[in-house]
Protein backbone atom coordinates (compact mmCIF):
# COMPACT_ATOMS: atom_id res chain seq x y z
CA UNK A 1 0.00 0.00 0.00
CA UNK A 2 1.35 3.46 -0.67
CA UNK A 3 2.13 6.03 2.02
CA UNK A 4 -0.73 8.34 2.86
CA UNK A 5 0.05 11.98 4.06
CA UNK A 6 -1.46 15.09 5.61
CA UNK A 7 -0.01 18.11 6.41
CA UNK A 8 1.37 18.96 9.99
CA UNK A 9 3.46 20.48 12.32
CA UNK A 10 5.83 19.01 14.43
CA UNK A 11 6.72 20.96 17.75
CA UNK A 12 7.93 21.35 20.73
CA UNK A 13 5.68 22.45 24.14
CA UNK A 14 7.16 22.66 27.11
CA UNK A 15 9.00 19.75 28.15
CA UNK A 16 6.41 17.62 25.65
CA UNK A 17 6.72 16.88 21.15
CA UNK A 18 3.73 16.71 19.41
CA UNK A 19 2.41 15.95 15.93
CA UNK A 20 -0.20 19.38 15.49
CA UNK A 21 -3.03 19.11 12.94
CA UNK A 22 -5.67 21.22 11.66
CA UNK A 23 -9.10 19.08 12.16
CA UNK A 24 -9.92 20.51 8.70
CA UNK A 25 -7.20 18.77 7.70
CA UNK A 26 -8.73 15.49 9.04
CA UNK A 27 -11.37 12.97 8.42
CA UNK A 28 -14.97 14.20 9.45
CA UNK A 29 -15.66 11.58 10.93
CA UNK A 30 -13.50 11.42 14.58
CA UNK A 31 -13.57 7.40 14.65
CA UNK A 32 -11.09 7.94 11.70
CA UNK A 33 -8.89 9.45 13.55
CA UNK A 34 -7.12 7.35 15.72
CA UNK A 35 -5.37 5.06 12.90
CA UNK A 36 -4.03 7.99 11.23
CA UNK A 37 -2.38 8.98 15.06
CA UNK A 38 -1.13 5.38 15.60
CA UNK A 39 0.31 5.37 11.93
CA UNK A 40 1.67 8.57 12.33
CA UNK A 41 3.54 8.03 15.43
CA UNK A 42 4.84 4.57 15.14
CA UNK A 43 2.27 2.91 17.43
CA UNK A 44 2.02 -0.14 18.53
CA UNK A 45 6.10 -0.88 19.26
CA UNK A 46 6.57 -3.58 20.74
CA UNK A 47 10.37 -2.48 20.86
CA UNK A 48 9.26 0.62 22.51
CA UNK A 49 10.85 3.05 20.09
CA UNK A 50 8.46 4.03 17.63
CA UNK A 51 11.10 4.64 15.28
CA UNK A 52 8.71 3.71 12.28
CA UNK A 53 6.95 7.08 13.30
CA UNK A 54 7.13 10.19 15.20
CA UNK A 55 7.33 9.28 18.97
CA UNK A 56 9.89 8.88 21.09
CA UNK A 57 8.93 6.11 22.76
CA UNK A 58 8.29 7.96 25.90
CA UNK A 59 4.13 9.58 26.90
CA UNK A 60 5.84 12.91 26.78
CA UNK A 61 6.96 12.38 22.95
CA UNK A 62 3.74 10.55 22.32
CA UNK A 63 1.47 13.17 21.59
CA UNK A 64 -1.08 15.15 19.13
CA UNK A 65 -2.59 18.18 19.24
CA UNK A 66 -5.94 18.65 16.92
CA UNK A 67 -6.69 22.80 16.33
CA UNK A 68 -9.79 23.94 15.16
CA UNK A 69 -11.25 27.04 15.03
CA UNK A 70 -13.75 28.05 18.42
CA UNK A 71 -16.78 26.25 18.91
CA UNK A 72 -17.60 28.68 22.35
CA UNK A 73 -18.09 32.28 22.53
CA UNK A 74 -15.45 32.89 24.97
CA UNK A 75 -12.25 31.26 22.94
CA UNK A 76 -10.05 31.90 20.39
CA UNK A 77 -9.95 28.52 19.40
CA UNK A 78 -10.08 24.79 20.26
CA UNK A 79 -7.67 22.20 21.11
CA UNK A 80 -8.43 18.74 21.35
CA UNK A 81 -5.70 16.92 22.79
CA UNK A 82 -4.73 12.95 22.22
CA UNK A 83 -2.29 11.26 24.18
CA UNK A 84 -0.70 7.83 21.89
CA UNK A 85 0.12 4.83 23.55
CA UNK A 86 3.29 3.72 22.54
CA UNK A 87 3.43 -0.29 22.92
CA UNK A 88 -0.30 -0.65 22.14
CA UNK A 89 -2.93 0.51 19.65
CA UNK A 90 -4.47 3.05 22.20
CA UNK A 91 -5.79 6.48 21.67
CA UNK A 92 -6.69 8.21 24.94
CA UNK A 93 -8.44 11.60 25.01
CA UNK A 94 -9.16 11.41 28.49
CA UNK A 95 -7.36 13.89 29.61
CA UNK A 96 -4.62 17.74 29.01
CA UNK A 97 -1.75 18.39 28.03
CA UNK A 98 -0.64 21.66 29.99
CA UNK A 99 2.82 21.62 28.21
CA UNK A 100 1.23 21.48 25.09
CA UNK A 101 -0.79 23.75 25.47
CA UNK A 102 2.72 26.30 25.46
CA UNK A 103 2.30 25.47 21.54
CA UNK A 104 -0.79 26.11 21.12
CA UNK A 105 -1.31 29.69 20.98
CA UNK A 106 1.93 29.61 18.58
CA UNK A 107 0.10 26.92 16.40
CA UNK A 108 -2.82 28.41 16.01
CA UNK A 109 -1.36 32.08 14.75
CA UNK A 110 0.58 29.44 11.89
CA UNK A 111 -2.81 28.19 10.98
CA UNK A 112 -4.25 31.55 10.80
CA UNK A 113 -6.74 30.60 12.83
CA UNK A 114 -6.05 33.41 15.26
CA UNK A 115 -4.32 37.07 14.27
CA UNK A 116 -2.69 39.57 16.25
CA UNK A 117 -2.58 43.22 15.45
CA UNK A 118 0.90 44.77 14.80
CA UNK A 119 2.62 45.56 17.53
CA UNK A 120 0.86 43.77 19.70
CA UNK A 121 1.55 40.38 21.85
CA UNK A 122 -0.69 37.56 21.57
CA UNK A 123 -3.53 36.88 24.36
CA UNK A 124 -5.59 33.91 23.02
CA UNK A 125 -7.70 32.15 24.86
CA UNK A 126 -7.58 28.49 23.99
CA UNK A 127 -10.72 25.93 24.80
CA UNK A 128 -9.40 22.77 25.88
CA UNK A 129 -12.39 20.05 24.46
CA UNK A 130 -10.82 17.05 26.65
CA UNK A 131 -12.38 19.31 29.81
CA UNK A 132 -14.21 21.92 28.63
CA UNK A 133 -11.86 24.29 30.41
CA UNK A 134 -10.20 27.97 29.06
CA UNK A 135 -6.57 28.69 29.16
CA UNK A 136 -5.38 31.60 28.27
CA UNK A 137 -2.21 31.82 26.26
CA UNK A 138 -0.24 34.91 26.63
CA UNK A 139 3.88 35.20 24.63
CA UNK A 140 5.36 38.28 22.63
CA UNK A 141 4.60 37.95 18.72
CA UNK A 142 7.19 38.94 15.66
CA UNK A 143 5.99 39.53 12.66
CA UNK A 144 2.77 37.93 13.56
CA UNK A 145 4.05 34.62 14.58
CA UNK A 146 5.55 34.04 18.19
CA UNK A 147 8.60 35.70 18.93
CA UNK A 148 11.72 33.61 18.28
CA UNK A 149 14.03 34.31 20.79
CA UNK A 150 13.80 34.98 24.33
CA UNK A 151 15.72 34.45 27.57
CA UNK A 152 13.18 32.16 29.64
CA UNK A 153 14.79 28.64 30.48
CA UNK A 154 12.78 25.82 32.16
CA UNK A 155 14.16 22.98 33.41
CA UNK A 156 14.16 19.89 30.99
CA UNK A 157 14.98 21.69 27.79
CA UNK A 158 17.98 22.68 26.57
CA UNK A 159 18.71 26.80 26.06
CA UNK A 160 15.99 29.73 26.12
CA UNK A 161 13.41 30.75 24.20
CA UNK A 162 10.50 33.71 24.58
CA UNK A 163 8.27 33.05 27.72
CA UNK A 164 4.50 31.19 27.15
CA UNK A 165 2.54 32.54 30.29
CA UNK A 166 -0.69 29.94 30.64
CA UNK A 167 -3.55 31.01 32.99
CA UNK A 168 -5.74 28.13 33.55
CA UNK A 169 -8.80 29.48 34.49
CA UNK A 170 -11.02 27.97 37.16
CA UNK A 171 -9.40 24.25 36.44
CA UNK A 172 -10.93 22.44 39.27
CA UNK A 173 -13.57 19.84 38.08
CA UNK A 174 -11.77 19.20 34.91
CA UNK A 175 -13.34 15.42 35.33
CA UNK A 176 -15.27 15.39 37.73
CA UNK A 177 -16.91 18.64 38.32
CA UNK A 178 -15.21 19.29 41.74
CA UNK A 179 -11.62 20.18 42.98
CA UNK A 180 -12.17 17.54 45.46
CA UNK A 181 -14.03 14.75 44.24
CA UNK A 182 -14.59 13.12 47.52
CA UNK A 183 -15.58 15.64 49.31
CA UNK A 184 -12.23 15.14 51.34
CA UNK A 185 -8.75 15.90 52.02
CA UNK A 186 -7.59 12.30 52.51
CA UNK A 187 -9.28 9.08 51.67
CA UNK A 188 -8.09 5.77 52.21
CA UNK A 189 -7.62 3.78 49.03
CA UNK A 190 -8.18 -0.19 49.09
CA UNK A 191 -5.99 -1.66 46.98
CA UNK A 192 -4.42 -5.30 46.58
CA UNK A 193 -5.34 -6.59 49.79
CA UNK A 194 -3.50 -3.28 51.15
CA UNK A 195 -4.74 0.22 51.93
CA UNK A 196 -2.86 3.91 51.54
CA UNK A 197 -3.71 7.37 52.21
CA UNK A 198 -4.20 9.43 49.33
CA UNK A 199 -5.66 13.41 48.04
CA UNK A 200 -7.60 13.01 45.43
CA UNK A 201 -7.38 16.46 43.53
CA UNK A 202 -9.26 17.54 40.04
CA UNK A 203 -7.38 20.09 38.27
CA UNK A 204 -6.57 20.82 35.32
CA UNK A 205 -6.03 17.25 34.95
CA UNK A 206 -7.27 14.51 37.83
CA UNK A 207 -4.70 13.25 40.04
CA UNK A 208 -3.76 11.10 42.44
CA UNK A 209 -1.31 12.02 45.18
CA UNK A 210 0.31 9.38 48.05
CA UNK A 211 3.07 10.35 50.42
CA UNK A 212 6.20 9.48 49.42
CA UNK A 213 7.05 8.27 53.36
CA UNK A 214 3.93 6.27 52.97
CA UNK A 215 5.59 4.15 50.06
CA UNK A 216 9.14 3.97 52.12
CA UNK A 217 10.46 6.77 49.58
CA UNK A 218 11.67 10.18 49.73
CA UNK A 219 10.05 11.81 46.38
CA UNK A 220 14.11 12.82 45.27
CA UNK A 221 14.32 8.88 43.55
CA UNK A 222 16.21 9.02 39.88
CA UNK A 223 12.67 7.93 37.23
CA UNK A 224 15.12 5.04 36.07
CA UNK A 225 15.37 3.84 39.67
CA UNK A 226 11.64 3.95 40.16
CA UNK A 227 10.91 2.50 36.58
CA UNK A 228 12.99 -0.30 36.77
CA UNK A 229 10.97 -1.86 39.64
CA UNK A 230 7.99 -3.78 38.42
CA UNK A 231 6.76 -4.04 41.50
CA UNK A 232 6.60 -0.60 42.26
CA UNK A 233 5.14 0.07 38.84
CA UNK A 234 2.15 -2.50 39.66
CA UNK A 235 1.27 -0.56 42.76
CA UNK A 236 1.11 2.94 41.49
CA UNK A 237 -1.23 1.69 38.87
CA UNK A 238 -3.33 -0.31 41.33
CA UNK A 239 -3.62 2.38 43.51
CA UNK A 240 -4.39 5.06 40.54
CA UNK A 241 -7.07 2.56 39.17
CA UNK A 242 -8.44 2.61 42.95
CA UNK A 243 -8.62 6.61 43.43
CA UNK A 244 -10.16 6.95 39.28
CA UNK A 245 -13.00 4.12 41.07
CA UNK A 246 -13.20 6.08 44.03
CA UNK A 247 -13.54 9.96 41.84
CA UNK A 248 -15.65 8.11 40.14
CA UNK A 249 -14.14 8.37 37.16
CA UNK A 250 -14.83 4.84 36.28
CA UNK A 251 -17.32 2.41 37.60
CA UNK A 252 -14.68 -0.39 38.09
CA UNK A 253 -10.64 -1.15 38.15
CA UNK A 254 -11.40 -2.37 34.60
CA UNK A 255 -12.82 0.59 32.88
CA UNK A 256 -9.76 2.55 34.81
CA UNK A 257 -7.04 0.69 33.20
CA UNK A 258 -8.70 1.46 29.74
CA UNK A 259 -8.29 5.11 30.64
CA UNK A 260 -4.42 5.08 31.47
CA UNK A 261 -4.02 9.15 31.07
CA UNK A 262 -5.95 9.86 34.16
CA UNK A 263 -6.10 10.30 36.71
CA UNK A 264 -2.11 11.00 37.03
CA UNK A 265 -0.70 9.67 40.24
CA UNK A 266 2.19 10.63 42.07
CA UNK A 267 4.15 10.51 45.18
CA UNK A 268 4.72 13.74 46.94
CA UNK A 269 7.90 14.77 49.80
CA UNK A 270 8.83 17.63 51.57
CA UNK A 271 11.76 19.65 50.25
CA UNK A 272 14.49 17.34 50.29
CA UNK A 273 18.21 17.94 47.90
CA UNK A 274 18.13 16.31 45.24
CA UNK A 275 19.99 15.66 42.16
CA UNK A 276 18.49 16.22 38.36
CA UNK A 277 18.86 14.44 35.11
CA UNK A 278 21.48 16.79 34.39
CA UNK A 279 23.69 16.34 36.87
CA UNK A 280 23.07 19.43 39.32
CA UNK A 281 21.47 19.82 42.50
CA UNK A 282 18.56 21.30 43.49
CA UNK A 283 19.05 22.54 47.28
CA UNK A 284 15.98 21.80 50.17
CA UNK A 285 15.77 25.41 50.44
CA UNK A 286 15.12 26.32 46.76
CA UNK A 287 11.86 24.30 46.80
CA UNK A 288 8.86 23.83 48.34
CA UNK A 289 7.96 20.48 47.91
CA UNK A 290 9.35 17.76 45.65
CA UNK A 291 7.42 15.24 43.49
CA UNK A 292 7.79 11.91 41.26
CA UNK A 293 4.60 11.55 38.69
CA UNK A 294 3.84 8.85 36.47
CA UNK A 295 2.33 9.08 32.80
CA UNK A 296 0.68 6.40 31.33
CA UNK A 297 2.41 4.07 34.05
CA UNK A 298 5.72 4.86 33.68
CA UNK A 299 7.96 7.68 35.81
CA UNK A 300 7.91 11.44 34.22
CA UNK A 301 11.27 12.60 33.50
CA UNK A 302 9.81 15.96 34.76
CA UNK A 303 6.56 16.84 35.70
CA UNK A 304 3.24 17.21 33.50
CA UNK A 305 2.15 20.75 32.92
CA UNK A 306 -1.51 20.31 34.31
CA UNK A 307 0.14 17.63 37.06
CA UNK A 308 1.85 20.96 38.42
CA UNK A 309 -1.10 23.12 38.19
CA UNK A 310 -3.54 20.26 40.24
CA UNK A 311 -0.59 19.76 42.25
CA UNK A 312 0.08 23.31 42.98
CA UNK A 313 -3.71 23.45 44.16
CA UNK A 314 -3.77 20.86 46.53
CA UNK A 315 -0.70 22.06 48.07
CA UNK A 316 -3.87 25.22 49.09
CA UNK A 317 -6.19 22.84 50.59
CA UNK A 318 -6.08 22.64 53.57
CA UNK A 319 -5.57 18.72 54.93
CA UNK A 320 -4.36 17.39 51.91
CA UNK A 321 -1.48 15.47 51.28
CA UNK A 322 0.39 18.35 49.61
CA UNK A 323 -0.62 21.08 51.77
CA UNK A 324 1.02 19.17 54.59
CA UNK A 325 4.22 18.54 52.75
CA UNK A 326 4.35 21.64 51.08
CA UNK A 327 6.86 24.47 52.73
CA UNK A 328 4.32 27.11 53.56
CA UNK A 329 4.84 30.74 52.70
CA UNK A 330 3.07 33.24 49.72
CA UNK A 331 3.37 33.74 46.51
CA UNK A 332 4.06 31.07 43.52
CA UNK A 333 5.46 27.97 44.88
CA UNK A 334 8.14 25.92 42.89
CA UNK A 335 7.95 22.22 42.60
CA UNK A 336 11.16 19.99 42.39
CA UNK A 337 10.81 17.49 39.72
CA UNK A 338 13.77 14.81 37.99
CA UNK A 339 14.56 17.23 35.61
CA UNK A 340 14.80 20.17 37.84
CA UNK A 341 11.82 22.91 39.37
CA UNK A 342 8.73 24.30 37.92
CA UNK A 343 7.53 28.07 39.61
CA UNK A 344 3.72 27.87 39.34
CA UNK A 345 0.88 30.18 41.10
CA UNK A 346 -2.33 29.00 42.36
CA UNK A 347 -5.46 30.49 44.04
CA UNK A 348 -8.21 29.62 45.65
CA UNK A 349 -11.25 30.37 47.70
CA UNK A 350 -13.92 29.11 49.78
CA UNK A 351 -17.49 29.87 48.40
CA UNK A 352 -20.50 28.23 50.07
CA UNK A 353 -18.65 26.59 52.34
CA UNK A 354 -16.92 24.74 49.27
CA UNK A 355 -12.94 25.19 48.07
CA UNK A 356 -13.25 26.33 44.60
CA UNK A 357 -10.12 26.85 42.51
CA UNK A 358 -9.34 30.11 40.90
CA UNK A 359 -7.02 29.90 38.92
CA UNK A 360 -3.50 27.95 38.16
CA UNK A 361 -0.28 29.60 36.75
CA UNK A 362 2.54 28.19 34.59
CA UNK A 363 5.55 29.98 32.39
CA UNK A 364 6.88 27.70 29.57
CA UNK A 365 8.40 27.93 26.12
CA UNK A 366 7.54 26.44 22.81
CA UNK A 367 8.96 26.05 19.07
CA UNK A 368 8.36 25.21 15.33
CA UNK A 369 10.35 21.61 14.92
CA UNK A 370 9.16 21.42 10.95
CA UNK A 371 5.73 21.92 9.34
CA UNK A 372 5.12 19.67 6.12
CA UNK A 373 3.81 16.65 5.43
CA UNK A 374 4.01 13.53 7.58
CA UNK A 375 4.11 10.11 5.80
CA UNK A 376 2.11 7.31 7.41
CA UNK A 377 0.92 4.30 6.24
CA UNK A 378 -2.26 2.28 7.63
CA UNK A 379 -2.19 -1.61 7.94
Amino acid sequence: MALLSIPAFFMRGGTSNALVFAQADLPDSRADWDAIFLAAMGSPDGFGRQLDGMGGGVSSLSKVCVLSPPSRADADVDFTFAQIAVGEARVDYAGNCGNMISAVGPAALELGLVTVPNGSDASIRIHNTNTAKIIVSSFPVCDGKLKPQGDLHIDGVSGGAAPIKLDFLEPGGARTGALLPTGSAIDMLDFGGSQIRASLIDAANPCVFVAASDLALTATEHPDELGAHAVFLQKMEAIRQAGAVRMGMAKSLTAAAQMPSVPKVAIVGPPAQASTLSGSTVGRADMSLTVRMLSMELPHRAVPITGAICLALAARVPGTIPHQLCRKGTGAMVIAHPSGTILVDAAVETRAGQIHAISGTVFRTARMLFSGQVHYRLA
